[in-house]
Formats: structure tokens, sequence, C-alpha cells
């Protein structure tokens, strides 16, 4: 059945007077079928960047157009999918960079650039970012170990978005709980650039708490699990030469989750040898104490800090102490 049906709409995808129905028919193909699309896949990416290219269809259809592709791509094999986002993205990255007047950087594979610009001049900002997340979700799904490189540039597209777009997140199909539990996987990578990027992404995030009501809902409802990987990091998990960033979570925490935070830290410091087993009561709770007491000077933050990684590392008073 698809053998017949598909081409037909792909070939409607290109008459306007047909664009609702054209792009909703190959939404909800790609939507219910998308398992069986992998052979068509390359074909129906190229037809779809076409149409988009010539702005045959009105922003609510591309919108559609652009979800369609992102059900379709999250259905492929991890190198499939980047191969063919690479394909669909490449020509706004190169309009972006042109208006950004910058030169070309291969490594924003991801769009991080696509804030340079208010995006009047091509297809939505809003349609391809939640293109990108939602493919790259999909390889979050089947495992994102093996790609820190797309991990470091999803990290910083949502932390440009948050800073520069943040009304992105109040968009129906974005998904940000799936984001903030990324940002808790991602943390925990042993890349010091994909960690600083994804601190980056959480200090950026945590401040909108009280404007978009989804970003509140989810940090109300999982900040205890981003404290809880913070902490393991600062507990030894992580570089020492990472623990500003970590700090700068903590601080942001502090800030614009007063009230949740000292119930989390209550019951995270409670769990024996968390964050470390060379810790005492006393330690964990003076600690505590100095983070919930601190809510202006980031500095005075990173330096506590810097005392308890020591602390929990069992270097307080060495020769690395005093080096660091």
């Amino acid at each position: 059945m698809i053998n017949s049906v598909l081409p037909l709409v792909l070939h409607a995808l290109g008459n306007p007077e047909l664009s609702i129905s054209s792009v909703s028919t190959l939404k909800k193909i790609c939507r219910e079928c998308k398992y069986d699309l992998p052979p068509y896949a390359a074909n129906i990416v190229a037809i779809s960047q076409d149409v988009l290219m010539k702005q045959i269809h009105k922003t609510s259809q591309c919108m559609w157009l652009m979800q369609a592709l992102g059900f379709l791509l999250s259905a492929l094999q991890v190198e499939e999918i980047l191969r063919n986002l690479h394909s669909l993205i490449s020509p706004y990255i190169q309009q972006l960079e042109k208006l950004a007047d910058e030169p070309p950087n291969p490594s924003n594979k991801l769009l991080v650039h696509i804030f340079a610009n208010d995006g009047t001049h091509f297809v939505p900002v809003k349609a391809l970012f939640l293109l990108v997340t939602s493919v790259t979700l999909s390889i979050f799904q089947q495992g994102p170990r093996d790609h820190p490189d797309i991990v470091d540039s999803f990290m910083q597209l949502l932390a440009q978005a948050l800073k520069r777009k943040p009304d992105l997140f109040l968009a129906e199909n974005c998904d940000v709980k799936a984001l903030f539990q990324c940002g808790v996987i991602s943390l925990k990578f042993p890349e010091a650039p994909t960690v600083k990027a994804t601190c980056g992404f959480f200090t950026e995030l945590l401040p909108r708490c009280s404007e978009i009501q989804p970003v509140g809902q989810v940090v109300h409802e999982n900040g205890k699990v981003l404290l809880q990987a913070a902490l393991e990091a600062i507990g030894g998990q992580a570089s020492r030469s990472l623990m500003d960033h970590f700090a700068e979570i903590l601080f942001a925490l502090n800030k614009h989750c007063i009230t949740y935070l000292s119930i989390w830290l209550k019951e995270v410091m409670q769990q024996q040898n968390f964050p470390s087993a060379r810790l005492t009561p006393e330690q964990k709770e003076t600690f505590s104490q100095q983070i919930l007491r601190e809510r202006v000077n980031k500095r005075r933050v990173k330096d506590i800090v810097k005392e308890f990684t020591l602390l929990c590392r069992g270097l307080h008073g060495t020769e690395y102490a005093a080096e660091y």
C-alpha cells in the first residue's frame, strides 16, 4: 500500500493547492508507518527539503512537515539519522552562517548557529528546533554514549534556545521532561566538553522555572535527580577541573528552587556513603547549610564546592589540594 500511496503524496507536496491535505497525509504516514519507511527515507527527505526551500507551504504546514520528518528519522539507525538530518538542515546552516557573517563551521552539526538571526528568511526556527530535538532524543533512546560530539552540540543548542528563544520550550511537541533526562545522563559522560555544555544547559534552564510552566513543572518533579547527579560528580565521579561548572548548577538551584533544594539536600545527604564514604554526617550537614545560605555570591559557592570535593576525595590538606 505504501508503494502506491507514498509517490502520490510526495508528488502532491509540490502543489500549493494541496498543501494541507498532502502534508497532513504524509505526517500520518510517517507517524503510523515509520518502521516501514526506511527504504524510502532518502527520497522523502529530499522532496521535503525541496518544497521547504521553495517555501511552497505556509508556516503551519511547514511545522507539520518537520514533525513528519521527525517521526521518519526517529525510526532509523543513528548513522542514517545523522546522514539524513545533515542533508536536511545543511542549507539552513549555510544561510544562518551567511546571515551571521561567520565562517562555516562543520562542527556545528546540530544548529548551534540557529539563533544568530531572527529566522525570517528561511523555514521557521521553531520547526527546525523541534525536528532536531525529536531526532536527537531518538539517538538517546538508542544509546548516546558513542556520540559525545552530538550530545555536546545538542546541549549547546538547548542552552542557546533557552537563552535567546525560551518560548520554544512552550511548543506542544517539545518534550521538556525528556530533554531534562537527557541532560542528567549527559552530566555523567567522561568527556569534559560534553559535561561543560550540559552544565551550561542546566544553568540556562533553571532560571526559567518561574516563567515557563513546563520547565518549572519538570524541574520541581525531577530536580532531586539533577541534584543527585551533580553531587555524585562533586563526590568524585567527575574531574576536579569541572567543579566550577557543577557549582553553578547548585547556585542556580538555590537561587531559583530554594524551597525544593532544602528538602532535596536533606533527603539525598541521608543516603549512606553519599556522595562519598569519606564524609562524616557533620561535614555533609555543614556543606548543605553553606550552600543554602549562599544565594548571591557565586564565587563563594564555587569555593565551597572545591573544599567539599577535596573532602570527598580524601585530598583535603594534601599536596594535591595545595596545587588545586
